[in-house]
């Protein structure tokens, strides 16, 4: 298992007005510093935006739990999944989502180097992260809870460790 987070540029879209039109965004690309370094991060990665578990369970408790995590000493919460910029914007934009930032690793990159990278071929969903949660802090990482059973092509969607109740409660015990 690493101890630290991958050093990977992610190609994400931030709003700019001066563009203007019906798409008033533009490219940046954020790197695992502008992400990690100098704060205490929790990331929440799953398999996929709009799937059933992903957007009605795993994303939503850490909506529900965003300020609780705060309040723990955390700075941001990212919620991370192998989706194109697109399709991590509108997906954030149909939940409603405004405090837990929108995370997309397009090519994969994070989440191969994580050694979170599952097929789900099965499920017609090629190349994907493997669920899980964890705590950052100034890059190195203090806890992952990962899903048991990591496998590709996996038969099932297993949500049993990587919720936020499990990890806002490892944060309290260990302050």
């Amino acid at each position: 298992m690493i101890s630290t987070v991958p050093e990977v540029i992610f190609k994400t879209r931030v709003r700019d007005e001066s563009i203007g039109g019906d798409n008033p965004f533009r490219w940046q690309d954020v790197s695992t510093d502008d992400i990690f370094k100098g704060k205490k991060i929790v990331v929440l990665a799953l398999p996929g935006a709009f799937t059933p578990t992903c957007s009605s369970k795993h994303l939503p408790g850490f909506v529900d739990k965003y300020q609780d995590l705060l309040d723990q000493g955390v700075d941001e919460v990212y919620c991370l999944s192998v989706n194109d910029a697109f399709v991590m914007f509108q997906w954030g934009k149909h939940l409603g989502i405004t405090n837990v930032k929108m995370l997309p690793d397009g090519n994969g990159e994070f989440t191969r180097a994580m050694g979170m990278l599952v097929k789900k071929d099965n499920l017609g969903f090629g190349s994907r992260s493997w669920r899980y949660s964890m705590i950052v802090d100034d890059k190195k990482i203090l806890k992952i809870f990962s899903e048991p059973g990591q496998v590709d092509n996996c038969p099932d969607d297993p949500f049993t460790v990587s919720g936020a109740d499990t990890l806002l409660d490892y944060l309290q015990q260990n302050k």
